[in-house]
């Protein structure tokens, strides 16, 4: 029989062992992240604006590759890609400390970048594969609540480091970090194989792992377009990370600390309550209702924050951290209806290509959006927060259209298959 312990574990053993990895994952990163700034400017010796531009080129890069690392983990098996890129990972974390140039920096951070890409194209393609269709979005969310909690215990181990305002720790957390990711990569060797790992590819699949044009991704169109929007909605990151902590700085009388409180919440609503909005996402309809969800709290948030350039005192705190629980509440929302949308409308003989084009998606929203919501907001004011919102509003708008469009898409290459 079930007890009240089981509700707060994920629901099988294989769910259980992959949210164990994704905290060892997230530990390993979590460490470096937290001390990274301190370690490019002064252990590598680089400015803030060469960190800058190489995490630019290396986003760039990674973007270029997106597709065809995704048809690779088709073509190689999903998890083989995803262990092998998890090796090499580890491995390059070992370089860190003899970094000492910016061209060694780029070179560096391009290739981790790119492996660490084809990581979560094979990761991605294997959870899709070997989970039942009932089980994938809520194992996910379990997936993504444990790696919340490894990023914060990556956090406490980099803040350990900082503390003692040493060099030489500072210089040894990428051999944490190494340490960790290779226990890492030895877990997922022990993962059991996924479909496409172990069934021999068809004549028909391996032209299609070959660059076959017939039934790509990149020719679903619906599914493109679905993922650029779902990657707009997905900049409620960037409203998370960027837009709301620069607004308390500059434009309201909150004090700077709230923002340590404000992450911290973040963190634990994350762990809590990602599970519960996932609950029920198993078809294209559920998924779509996911991501009106997130769009409404997303709207909300972009309301509720703008008015604090005129409020004082605590009722300033409580917006800020009300308009920060709200962005919150989009963040969980649209993870659940990415995870649905790719279960729901991935060629089974595709996934891995299909990841990929979920990450066109992404990465767009990443590029444009700190700019123009940034600017948006601090220069425009209230204004700018509805510019925002009706963004946010067309996009989710677009995603019942697109979505229908990839079903059909789907359908069309059944047929073609089957004829």
């Amino acid at each position: 029989m079930p007890t009240r312990l089981d509700r707060f574990l994920p629901p099988t053993p294989l769910a259980r062992r992959l949210s164990l990895q994704s905290v060892l994952f997230a530990t390993g990163e979590g460490a470096f992240i937290t001390g990274s700034a301190v370690f490019f400017t002064q252990i590598v010796g680089l400015s803030a604006a060469q960190v800058g531009l190489g995490l630019t080129v290396a986003g760039v890069v990674t973007f270029a590759f997106a597709v065809p690392l995704g048809r690779l983990a088709d073509r190689v098996g999903p998890r083989r890609q995803w262990a092998a890129s998890a090796f090499v990972g580890a491995a390059l974390y070992l370089v860190w400390p003899f970094i000492g140039s910016f061209a060694a920096f780029l070179a560096m951070t391009v290739a981790i970048e790119v492996v660490g890409n084809a990581g979560w194209s094979g990761r991605g393609a294997y959870t899709l594969d070997v989970f039942p269709h009932d089980e994938r979005v809520r194992s996910l969310a379990f997936m993504r609540a444990a790696l919340n909690i490894g990023f914060t215990l990556g956090a406490m181990i980099g803040g350990l480091a900082l503390a003692f305002d040493s060099d030489t720790l500072v210089r040894a957390v990428p051999w944490v970090t190494a340490a960790i990711l290779f226990v890492n990569a030895a877990f997922i060797t022990q993962l059991p194989d996924a479909e496409h790992d172990r069934v021999v590819a068809s004549p028909a699949e391996k032209a299609l792992a070959d660059g076959s044009s017939a039934g790509s991704a990149l020719r679903n169109r619906g599914f493109l377009s679905l993922s650029v929007l779902d990657g707009v909605l997905g900049t409620n990151q960037v409203l998370l990370n960027v837009v709301i902590p620069l607004w308390l700085v500059q434009a309201t009388d909150a004090p700077h600390v709230l923002l340590a409180w404000l992450f911290g919440t973040n963190t634990v609503l994350a762990v809590l309550l990602q599970v519960p909005a996932a609950r029920g996402v198993n078809s294209v309809a559920t998924s779509l209702r996911a991501a009106r969800i997130s769009g409404a709290f997303f709207v909300l948030s972009c309301f509720v924050v703008l008015v604090t350039h005129d409020t004082l005192g605590w009722v300033t705190i409580v917006l800020v951290w009300l308009g920060h629980v709200t962005v919150t509440g989009a963040e969980l929302f649209q993870s659940a209806g990415h995870w649905g949308f790719l279960s729901e409308l991935s060629d089974p003989d595709r996934r891995g290509e299909y990841q990929g084009v979920s990450q066109l998606g992404g990465t767009l929203g990443s590029v444009w959006a700190p700019a123009a919501f940034t600017y948006l907001a601090l220069e425009w004011g209230a204004t700018g927060w509805v510019v925002i919102a009706s963004v946010i509003v067309l996009a989710v708008l677009g995603m019942g259209p697109a979505a229908r469009a990839a079903e059909r898409y789907l359908a069309r290459a059944d047929r073609a298959t089957a004829a």
